[in-house]
């Protein structure tokens, strides 16, 4: 890298102990409320996914709602949540899987460099699941994270290491 080249990662990830305690308070919330504790309804976080199994289509919508506000108090963004269809689980019971989004997808990375040259005299340039964006000018990179927040994604994105 030449002396003056400024860049920073275009990613998208989220703070996985944050979403530990989302599920967390969800969990005590629901064991709490009235209308849920008879349920035995069940949150489990897993490595790409977390399952909601409870007793009815009510009962998983008002798990969702309570998982996705304590999700958002803890400035976790709600698009890294990426609701499956409701199934039938054992003993009368429906089950969802809700996958965790985190890293650009390979079309999402081509979208965020396409709109970045044509509108900016920077270089971006894919790096696996994350976008590298290069300037001469700090300016330019500012203006940069301007556009890509003024943008609708379907996955939250953070501006990482900004040198």
């Amino acid at each position: 890298m030449a002396a003056q080249t400024y860049s920073f990662d275009v990613v998208s990830d989220f703070d996985r102990q944050e979403l530990v305690n989302a599920v967390d308070q969800a969990l005590r919330e629901i064991n709490s409320r009235y209308d849920l504790k008879d349920t035995k309804s069940e949150i489990a976080l897993e490595e790409e996914q977390i399952v909601i199994n409870t007793a009815s289509e009510l009962s998983l919508n008002a798990i969702y709602d309570v998982l996705c506000t304590k999700a958002a108090k803890r400035n976790l963004s709600l698009k890294i949540f990426a609701p499956g269809k409701v199934e039938s689980a054992s003993g009368n019971r429906v089950r969802q899987s809700v996958a965790l989004q985190r890293g650009l997808s390979q079309e999402l990375a081509k979208q965020i460099t396409k709109l970045i040259r044509d509108n900016t005299k920077t270089t971006p340039q894919i790096q696996g699941d994350a976008v590298r964006v290069s300037s001469k000018s700090r300016d330019d990179l500012q203006t940069v994270i301007q556009l890509l927040k003024s943008q609708d994604y379907p996955v939250p994105l953070q501006f990482t290491n900004y040198r």
